[in-house]
């Protein structure tokens, strides 16, 4: 299921257009989840008016009355393999809330703010750093070429090791197993830049869709100033899909 987190139904008509649509390419069912302390049943009929309004019909509708969700109980529960999440303030506080939100998350997520254009994924733009976690974004990049014709643009970050050129390595190898449209282009900025680039380059190239890894860990810069993902999603003018790195599959060796 493609999940939709619902704060504002009044502005939500692109973030819900472009999600469904994602489902369809992707094959899969469509739901949205939303909260309502009061009448459950009037808001949950007020979505389904606007999702019928779209010409959206095949979908499920979750309403909780707690505010407080606890999105890695709510995908789990109903199966989700991708969530969006609609950010109709872009205060600080209220991005890293919803990033906090999103930490124990095993899928895919897009916090997806009100002002930008309806997703387009016609190309998609993956920025490659020297972390070895960068790998695990590959097998969504890859159903994006394959199932929606996305134009996949690698940027592997111009380091002086050659980390980000193996992971760019092991990525393509996945790739060249299906027929899709790749291409690798080298990037100005090293490793702890290039997703600044990826942002500049998706505006100038109007691609629909940056694919990134969210922190690993946050450091007390993080905890400080924000993690690098707060500070990109303020920033950017296209939708960024973030991936959690799994910290069970990146222990330190004796």
């Amino acid at each position: 299921m493609i999940l939709v987190y619902l704060e504002n139904i009044q502005s939500s008509e692109k973030l819900l257009t472009g999600a469904s649509k994602l489902a369809s390419q992707l094959g899969k069912t469509f739901g949205v989840i939303s909260t309502s302390i009061n009448n459950t049943k009037s808001h949950k009929q007020e979505i389904s008016i606007l999702l019928n309004s779209l010409n959206i019909n095949d979908f499920s509708i979750f309403i909780h009355e707690n505010k407080l969700l606890d999105l890695f109980s709510v995908c789990e529960e109903v199966d989700a393999s991708f969530l969006f999440l609609q950010l109709t303030e872009y205060r600080t506080k209220k991005i890293q809330q919803l990033l906090n939100a999103c930490r124990d998350l095993r899928i895919p997520y897009i916090i997806f703010r009100d002002d930008f254009a309806e997703l387009n994924t016609d190309q998609v733009i993956v920025p490659v750093t020297f972390l070895e976690e960068e790998i695990e974004k590959a097998q969504f990049v890859s159903a994006f070429g394959r199932f929606c014709g996305s134009e996949i643009l690698l940027l592997p970050a111009n380091d002086y090791g050659s980390k980000a050129a193996t992971n760019t390595g092991k990525m393509t190898e996945l790739f060249s197993k299906f027929e899709f449209k790749y291409f690798i282009q080298k990037a100005e900025k090293d490793s702890f830049k290039v997703e600044k680039e990826a942002l500049k380059l998706a505006e100038k190239e109007n691609a629909g869709l940056i694919i990134m890894s969210a922190s690993r860990d946050y450091g007390l810069d993080d905890t400080l100033f924000g993690p690098k993902e707060l500070h990109l999603i303020k920033k950017s003018t296209t939708p960024l899909l973030l991936v959690n790195p799994r910290g069970d599959l990146y222990a330190l060796c004796d």
